[in-house]
């Protein structure tokens, strides 16, 4: 059920009509009926995965608040951490692994027995299973108390906005608003409102239409593209990636907003970015704290020197890249973002007191440099394999004219991104992403009516699925 679609918004509104008419705990119970009926549109048959995470990870929670030693503790955290990982790694990392070990045996000369499985990826498997994951470990830190109301920690776990591609939301942000009474307001819908409509116009304008110039490049033979056909790719697949993954975003806060829930920002406005760490505070806010406070920090952060520093940034993101997908283009995405994080580490980092009174031309060219470090990195991203990526990085040492298809997608890209730019770039100035929701109707009517033509004329050729459902 995409968000995108006329069966996603009947079933939203037919929940909508009885959520209102219900008290604090059938709206409780109705959440999580809805939602797991959200989930087995996608494929009722991994249901049993979500109530499974969702049984263990809230019995573990009690005994570790109840747990009078820190060893018992500790023994309960690792049944979380294994059934959780156990999970994500048959589902997600079992076949990949098992192949490149074949072809290791072979290699050696040794013969290969490892079995092979056809394993269907569950969808969403990688948010629910770290969101829960994150609150354990919170119980075990002392960072929030555990649930007493399984049904409550249900719908934490299960909530249909954002199940399938987050946010990752924190137990202790979001579960007391489970917890209390909720009365959507008037500012809750004029907010949601907003969200939904920019999001709808990210994934239906931005994304869907940038999504087959994307496909047709990377569909060629990578050593027939001209290096303008590869860089107006790359350029596609970055705004493609963009609207498609914060449009969701944008969709399940608004949609969460009118059922009186606040979901934490995703993005704020990434491709401003000046360095890398500022794009990590920008884009997919959620899993970078979670990368940050639950395998950054514990490998020692900052506090054992230099080079414990880097070897902990590189770590983070090499992992953080494999939690994107089973393939060496994820391990090498999440490696090129560890090697610019010391890079600008070892450079300063912006850190300095110069850097924030730096002029605007001079922060205008670190945007246009990050943004192109971060589009190199897109490349590996997206590729269907290193060796697909290394030719088409190769491609663009060729130049010469421009081929009608680049013309195209480079016209398509300033038709459609560009407007989408120069709206966010207005809002960075007011340092505010909800800025146009408080500012007089006409403007804000002036807006939606645009961002609502543009879908009305502007639909893409064939509706695609959200990116991050594969992840």
């Amino acid at each position: 059920m995409l968000f995108n679609s006329f069966g996603f918004w009947l079933f939203f509104v037919l929940v909508l009509v009885i959520y209102q008419r219900l008290q604090h705990r059938g709206q409780n119970v109705l959440l999580l009926v809805a939602s797991y009926f959200f989930y087995g549109c996608w494929d009722w048959r991994f249901l049993g995965l979500i109530v499974f995470s969702t049984f263990v990870d809230y019995f573990v929670a009690l005994g570790i608040e109840g747990a009078d030693s820190r060893r018992r503790k500790r023994l309960l955290l690792l049944v979380s951490m294994t059934a959780n990982l156990g999970l994500l790694a048959f589902f997600k990392y079992y076949g990949f692994f098992a192949q490149e070990l074949t072809e290791l045996l072979h290699a050696v000369g040794a013969p290969a027995m490892v079995p092979t499985l056809r394993i269907i990826l569950p969808v969403g498997i990688s948010f629910y299973t770290f969101q829960t994951m994150s609150y354990t470990i919170d119980v075990y830190r002392g960072d929030c108390k555990a649930a007493r109301s399984l049904l409550d920690f249900a719908v934490y776990v299960a909530f249909f906005p954002q199940l399938v591609a987050g946010p990752i939301e924190r137990a202790s942000h979001f579960l007391p608003q489970v917890l209390a009474e909720r009365r959507p307001t008037a500012i809750d819908f004029r907010d949601g409102l907003y969200l939904v409509i920019s999001g709808m116009f990210r994934k239906v304008v931005i994304a869907d239409n940038m999504a087959p110039l994307v496909n047709t490049i990377f569909a060629q033979k990578a050593a027939e593209l001209s290096g303008w056909e590869v860089m107006f790719g790359i350029y596609a697949f970055a705004f493609q990636i963009y609207g498609d993954f914060s449009g969701y975003s944008a969709i399940a806060r608004g949609v969460s907003k009118w059922l009186g829930f606040d979901l934490m920002a995703n993005f704020h406005m990434p491709y401003f970015a000046v360095s890398p760490s500022d794009f990590w505070r920008r884009w997919h806010i959620s899993l970078s704290q979670w990368l940050r406070d639950y395998l950054y920090i514990p490998l020692g952060g900052n506090r054992g020197g230099t080079l414990a520093t880097y070897r902990n940034l590189t770590l983070t993101m090499l992992l953080g890249g494999l939690w994107h997908g089973a393939n060496w283009t994820f391990v090498v995405w999440g490696a090129i973002h560890g090697a610019m994080l010391c890079v600008y580490r070892a450079l300063g980092d912006g850190r300095s007191p110069r850097a924030e009174q730096a002029s605007p031309l001079r922060r205008v060219c670190a945007m246009v440099l990050m943004f192109h470090l971060v589009c190199f990195a897109w490349l590996f991203f997206r590729a269907e394999s290193l060796t697909q990526a290394i030719t088409m990085l190769g491609c663009l040492g060729t130049w010469g004219a421009i081929s009608p298809l680049a013309q195209t997608v480079a016209g398509l890209i300033v038709f459609f991104c560009v407007p989408l730019l120069a709206l966010e770039w207005w809002f960075d100035r007011h340092h505010d992403p909800l800025w146009l929701t408080q500012v007089h109707w006409g403007w804000r009517t002036a807006v939606y009516s645009y961002l609502i033509l543009m879908m009305i004329f502007f639909p893409p050729p064939a509706p695609a699925e959200f990116i991050y459902f594969q992840f």
